[in-house]
């Protein structure tokens, strides 16, 4: 005997409502703003999205690059975003101005910043830097760095003249404006500088002082970390790590695939570059060398306390 449709109607919206959650919600939207323009560092999101790793996990994840790269964690806090990509020493430090923030995975698991002076500038050693004019972006972390270096070769930040080259770190440093930059990337301004015919030197920050930390993370709102959809959404992101190292070339395609415009040799050389320093295991935590690197910030007077581990970063549950 067939089932009238009404009937029918009723068993497969009872069937739905038993579906897991994770099924149930497909299609369910995830607003990740990025830090800056898009660039190489976001590789696994570009990849995740045109590989439909996200999709497959129900999620629709909506990538949004900021008009100020100051916002993200602000918006995620304020509950206009739901994850943010930040940076480790920046988490730290707007968690003790009280926004409300936990780290919940990792996108690129090394420092990226370092000192940089041109090859042919004869400057052999950060001792050398005495007297010279030091190029910066950003005061805080940055200069922060800067004085760890020198205190190692026995130096002070008055033993040098900070200049405020606002973003311009390559330029200022290839015009003669500067001796030096702190603050620049090493598989970005290394390779800027090379492709103008003068390459660079560059002093890594973890072989002067400064504890490894991870450069890029994602920070989500403490009291949503519990939702199934942020672990779906670091899964995905693992699966987009390995299948790039797994094939370099072929997630370089995924990455330009309409955007033309990123599609050049800058681009090139920083995929090259940044591509071993993804997290292979982005939701994995290290709570020591969190703790080791949130101390080395209290110690340079950057923030005040370093709160309970759980209150600011976590390693997320399985979904269900």
């Amino acid at each position: 005997m067939k089932m009238p449709l009404f009937a029918r109607f009723v068993l497969l919206t009872l069937a739905l409502s038993l579906l897991p959650a994770r099924f149930a919600a497909a299609g369910e939207r995830l607003t990740v703003l990025l830090d800056w323009y898009v660039n190489p560092d976001h590789a696994p999101l570009y990849v995740a999205l045109e590989k439909g790793m996200f999709a497959k996990r129900g999620l629709d994840v909506q990538l949004i690059a900021p008009a100020n790269p100051n916002d993200p964690p602000k918006l995620v806090a304020a509950g206009q975003a739901d994850v943010a990509v930040s940076y480790q020493y920046q988490h730290q430090v707007q968690v003790e101005q009280g926004l409300p923030l936990t780290r919940i995975a990792t996108l690129i698991a090394t420092p990226l910043n370092c000192l940089v002076v041109a090859a042919d500038s004869g400057i052999d050693s950060p001792a050398a830097l005495k007297g010279r004019k030091i190029g910066y972006s950003v005061g805080g972390f940055e200069t922060t760095l800067l004085q760890v270096i020198l205190k190692g070769a026995g130096l002070t930040l008055d033993d040098v003249q900070l200049v405020n080259v606002n973003f311009s770190l390559a330029p200022a440093l290839l015009s003669g404006r500067v001796d030096a930059v702190v603050g620049a990337f090493r598989n970005f301004e290394l390779n800027q500088m090379k492709l103008q015919g003068r390459p660079g030197r560059a002093f890594l920050v973890e072989e002067h002082g400064v504890p490894l930390y991870d450069e890029l993370i994602f920070v989500a709102a403490r009291d949503r970390v519990g939702e199934p959809r942020l672990r779906l959404f670091v899964d995905a992101l693992e699966e987009a790590a390995h299948f790039l190292v797994n094939h370099p070339e072929q997630s370089w395609q995924l990455f330009i695939a309409g955007r033309p415009e990123l599609d050049d040799e800058l681009n090139r050389l920083a995929w090259r570059d940044t591509l071993p320093r993804f997290a292979l295991r982005p939701g994995a935590l290290d709570s020591v060398r969190y703790l080791r690197f949130a101390e080395f910030l209290r110690r340079e007077k950057m923030v005040a306390s370093v709160p309970p581990l759980p209150a600011w970063a976590v390693e997320l549950p399985a979904a269900p």
